[in-house]
């Protein structure tokens, strides 16, 4: 059979079922000008019911042929179908060429009808396709997303743009349907409204641009600790889509930054940090200038008993003494001296040298910074090896505990501005005249 005969046997069996229903309604007692839209009304209801329990039964099916494999098989593309709704959108599938072939007889008696709700359907079948190929992808996009290579990667950005270029596709194909017209008069009416269309979706082009060259230059990744003070974020990304950068702060709040901000603006990415095992930490005490001295010979074999710092006396001694031959070591600006500062500073790298909870393959110092009204700073300048940031903390505070509670032992004296509440000895003296 040829298309008009298959087309002439269609229109003869819609026919006939019009002019069925039109008999049956009559047979209750309808009046005649009321007969074509009950017919309507009816057979709207009719083709609603069956078409859902069509996709409603399609679906069971689909579900459970596809959960039954996915118990065989262990592939966990299929677990990811099913949650990305695929069995959902192909059982679609069936509802629609089913409305659209009741179509003529639906609206035998609206002839003006029909051409426009067949143009109606194929735009939804337009977006049962997009729908149905986004499923797939995003199905994929789970399986490489166990793979450690995308673990981190902005999968998410990816699919929205793959959904763009869809809908880009889809709404020419809609614009042919409705028009009639070939994609290149499509594109010929896109090149005329391109400057109002790039006006209207400029933060997404933008956004499109900078999730390319995050993505491109691994700028940032899923799970990375970023901050950005400009936009109040100090937390974990959790997000990376084509517009928005969801971080999640340590205060459990959430901030969103738009894509592009991460290529305009600057921000502090934490994941050398982390890859690297170990975090830095600096902290200065502020010693008094004026508790700074030399000291004694006595003093010397004193601190002698502590570790780590005779070695360091003998060595200077020595090289001090070679240092002083020829001088008149009587006058004390001749003579080359250990103060409790230098033995301070020799201790704390020892310590920390020591310390279990130090990296020792990183840098590891304690040095004065230049004086300040506010006494000479002492910096301890290391690397803990852990990057969990409540270990970090424990670590620093009893490391920074410990050198202030030593300072006293060397006749040092830490800076501390004084309070309203401080108490001083005051002596006064009266005149007598």
């Amino acid at each position: 059979m040829d298309s008009q005969e298959i087309q002439a046997e269609a229109g003869t069996i819609t026919r006939a079922i019009a002019l069925w229903m039109e008999g049956f309604l009559k047979g209750f007692g309808i009046a005649e000008q009321w007969i074509i839209y009950t017919k309507l009304i009816v057979l709207l209801a009719l083709v609603i019911v069956i078409a859902f329990c069509i996709q409603f039964l399609l679906k069971k099916i689909l579900l459970f042929i596809l959960r039954r494999a996915a118990s065989i098989t262990k592939l966990s593309f299929i677990n990811y179908a099913i949650e990305n709704k695929l069995p959902h959108y192909i059982a679609l599938i069936g509802p629609y060429s089913f409305v659209r072939g009741t179509i003529p007889v639906i609206f035998y008696d609206f002839h003006s009808l029909i051409s426009p709700m067949l143009k109606l359907t194929d735009i939804y079948a337009v977006f049962m396709i997009i729908w149905l190929i986004m499923s797939v992808i995003r199905s994929f996009g789970g399986v490489l997303q166990e793979k450690p290579a995308f673990h981190n990667k902005p999968m998410k950005s990816y699919f929205q743009v793959i959904n763009i270029i869809l809908f880009i596709f889809g709404a020419v194909i809609i614009y042919s349907i409705i028009t009639g017209q070939s994609a290149t008069a499509f594109f010929a009416a896109m090149g005329a409204a391109s400057a109002i269309l790039m006006l209207l979706f400029q933060d997404s082009i933008k956004g499109f641009a900078g999730s390319i060259q995050v993505t491109t230059n691994n700028m940032v990744q899923i799970g990375d600790w970023i901050t950005m003070s400009k936009y109040g974020a100090d937390g974990n990304v959790e997000e990376i889509n084509l517009t928005t950068v969801k971080i999640r702060n340590f205060d459990k709040t959430i901030t969103t930054v738009p894509t592009y901000a991460l290529i305009s603006d600057s921000f502090q990415n934490w994941r050398g940090m982390q890859d690297s095992g170990g975090r830095r930490f600096k902290r200065a005490l502020n010693i008094k200038h004026d508790t700074i001295r030399f000291l004694s010979d006595e003093e010397l074999e004193k601190y002698k008993g502590v570790d780590g710092l005779k070695e360091y006396i003998q060595t200077k001694q020595k090289e001090y003494a070679e240092m002083d031959q020829g001088s008149d070591i009587s006058i004390p600006l001749n003579q080359h001296r250990i103060t409790n500062s230098d033995l301070f500073l020799q201790y704390g790298v020892y310590y920390l040298r020591n310390h279990p909870r130090i990296d020792k393959d990183k840098t590891l110092l304690v040095r004065q910074l230049a004086p300040t009204a506010q006494g000479l700073p002492i910096e301890l300048y290391t690397f803990t090896n852990t990057t969990v940031w409540a270990e970090y903390e424990v670590i620093l505070s009893e490391i920074v505990n410990h050198f202030i509670g030593v300072v006293k032992y060397f006749d040092l004296q830490i800076y501390e501005e004084s309070s309203g509440s401080d108490i001083y000895d005051v002596y006064i003296k009266e005149n007598v005249k």
